[in-house]
């Protein structure tokens, strides 16, 4: 009997160091994080309650005016080109977008049209992406965002054709010339929208 009751006293102070070595935490331990710890789906209380808002870029909304975007060098070198002419098409302020045709109209090739629009990221670094790997465009992050480039022969006349495209904040600014690329016009136009 004597042995029977220190058997059972022995499994139970067994079965106690047991339990209490389940609860105390060990070196390893410390590292871990504790399921209270991991973050839900769903997030804390007070982000669920009020949720941050997006910040906006400073110069929101879009300039309405295509020479008010390019420095006075820029528009030195564009002296004498028609802006906006309606042999192009719509220009201006369009909605979410300024669209900016410098050319004559009498003219073959020489010209160049910026269109200024809102894309998100997502479809915007999908694009750019797309133009660098299948398209041979060239790109960088310069000034806080991503700039895509290429030049090409002109296929009917002796002069050289390109694309320029910066995106940045939401905004893309889309650059297609022939003939006619002022020096530094992309720059001009991305100091002027973030100062």
């Amino acid at each position: 009997m004597k042995l029977r009751a220190g058997a059972a006293v022995a499994l139970i102070l067994a079965s106690v160091t047991l339990l209490a070595g389940c609860t105390s935490a060990g070196p390893d331990d410390a590292a871990k994080p504790s399921k209270s710890a991991a973050p839900s789906a769903s997030g804390s209380a007070s982000t669920a309650a009020s949720p941050t808002p997006t910040p906006t870029p400073t110069l929101m909304p879009l300039p309405g005016d295509c020479r008010e975007i390019l420095s006075a060098d820029v528009l030195a070198q564009l002296d004498g080109v028609p802006l906006n002419d309606p042999a192009f098409g719509d220009s201006g302020l369009l909605g979410d977008s300024l669209v900016c045709n410098w050319g004559h109209p009498a003219a073959d090739t020489t010209g160049l049209t910026t269109t200024i629009s809102r894309m998100d990221r997502g479809p915007a670094l999908d694009m750019l992406n797309g133009l660098a790997d299948s398209e041979g465009f060239t790109c960088y992050t310069p000034d806080g965002g991503t700039r895509c480039e290429k030049s090409w022969q002109n296929e009917l006349y002796p002069v050289t054709d390109g694309r320029t495209l910066f995106w940045r904040d939401g905004l893309l600014i889309d650059t297609r010339y022939s003939n006619l690329a002022p020096a530094g016009y992309t720059s001009s136009i991305v100091k002027a929208l973030w100062p």
